[in-house]
């Protein structure tokens, strides 16, 4: 017998577990408020938002600032991570998951964990050796989450004084596939060194799947995500991007995106979380593009990009065929269920409910998006798989 099988289905609140709103101190680029409305449009309902703002969150004082402001954002619920350049640093984040106090523990349940920087990015926010190194000690012995940006300083300053191009396609060749390797390699070891949980940031090389890949094989508690941008993009969309496709790791070659999905497919890759980082369009056009801001807006198009692969399509000007699987309940584990436990986020199923329309065939239009920022690097692409409402929060 024939069944009929609806195009619109639930998925709960999803969960973006790497987002940048730039609140406090960059407001002209977003805000709390724009950027999650701009989450919530793409059916995502909780985020994890990094310490990288004007000041850090590298205190109890700008913790509480922070969490003080998401008190009047009702579209979102937004988490923070802490962040650590100096050893001094980790001291408040101990205080806020040791203190026993009303007050502290109510600070521990906005806190996601602890972002280290392992190299300078947006922010310039790097750790030094013995900073991280401390950092794994102590969050092991507290059972705290720790997100790793995986780049090598030394050998992205080598990479960097050897480039002799002036082209935004040097930006990939400054930060080479070897930084992040090497980054995450260094991860690895200090998780089983100090028995950590690390979760490996925006992660966009093979070797990094592999190394991941071996770190789970051999018991380390090693999880990773992966981004948007890598997963859609390569360093052959710089052509028609230009500043617009820069960020930190940046665009990788084809191998590797191939190599990302195939991480997904074989349970590899724990999360896609979007590194949403929205610069004004201003910024992005330095005439200079190697000195543009790094950083892409993605939290409201991860969704759509995702449920076009599912219907059996790939996302772009026009849709094709997909060379690779996605299934929806692979979008539920990797943007809910895997996120909720690695950050002990305490989410249920039907806090939030997202309705999408499977079929529903549409343009990606920065105009018709929520961020402050007015753009994005998926303009004019093809999707299948619209949000059409979203209930709770």
């Amino acid at each position: 017998m024939y069944r009929f099988m609806s195009p619109i289905i639930t998925f709960p609140g999803l969960i973006d577990c790497h987002v940048h709103f730039r609140e406090p101190g960059n407001e002209h680029k977003g805000t709390m408020q724009s950027e999650a409305a701009s989450a919530r449009a793409g059916g995502v309902t909780t985020v994890c938002e990094m310490p990288n703002t004007v000041p850090p969150v590298v205190t109890i004082a700008a913790f509480e600032d922070k969490v003080r402001r998401a008190k009047s954002v009702r579209d979102v619920d937004i988490r923070f991570f802490m962040g650590a350049t100096e050893e001094h640093h980790l001291l408040a984040l101990r205080d806020i998951w040791r203190l026993s106090s009303a007050h502290m523990q109510y600070l521990k349940s906005r806190c996601s964990g602890l972002k280290l920087f392992f190299d300078h990015s947006t922010g310039n926010q790097g750790a030094d050796t013995r900073t991280i190194e401390r950092a794994f000690e102590m969050c092991a012995a507290l059972g705290i989450p720790i997100i790793a940006h995986c780049e090598d300083p030394q050998i992205n300053a080598d990479a960097k004084a050897a480039c002799r191009g002036t082209g935004i396609e040097q930006h990939s060749v400054m930060r080479p596939p070897e930084s992040e390797v090497m980054a995450i390699a260094q991860a690895i070891e200090l998780a089983h060194a100090y028995d950590a949980a690390v979760h490996i940031a925006h992660l966009s090389t093979a070797q990094g799947i592999d190394l991941v890949a071996m770190a789970k094989r051999n018991g380390l508690r090693v999880t990773c995500e992966v981004a948007p941008h890598h997963l859609f993009l390569t360093t052959e969309d710089y052509a028609q991007l230009g500043a617009f496709g820069k960020m930190n790791p940046p665009l990788r070659e084809r191998e590797h995106q191939e190599a990302l999905w195939a991480g997904i497919a074989d349970g590899t890759v724990d999360c896609i979380a979007t590194d949403h980082a929205p610069h004004t369009i201003e910024e992005k056009k330095n005439p200079n593009p190697l000195l543009a801001p790094s950083g892409v807006p993605g939290v409201e198009t991860m969704l759509p990009l995702l449920l076009t692969v599912a219907s059996g399509s790939w996302p772009g000007s026009t849709l094709r065929p997909t060379p690779y699987t996605l299934t929806h309940d692979d979008i539920r584990r990797l943007c809910f269920e895997n996120p909720n436990r690695i950050f002990g986020l305490g989410k249920k199923k039907d806090d939030a409910t997202v309705t999408i329309d499977t079929e529903a065939l549409w343009t990606i239009e920065a105009a018709k998006l929520h961020s402050k920022c007015g753009w994005t690097p998926f303009e004019g692409w093809r999707v299948q798989g619209k949000v059409v409402g979203v209930e709770g929060g």
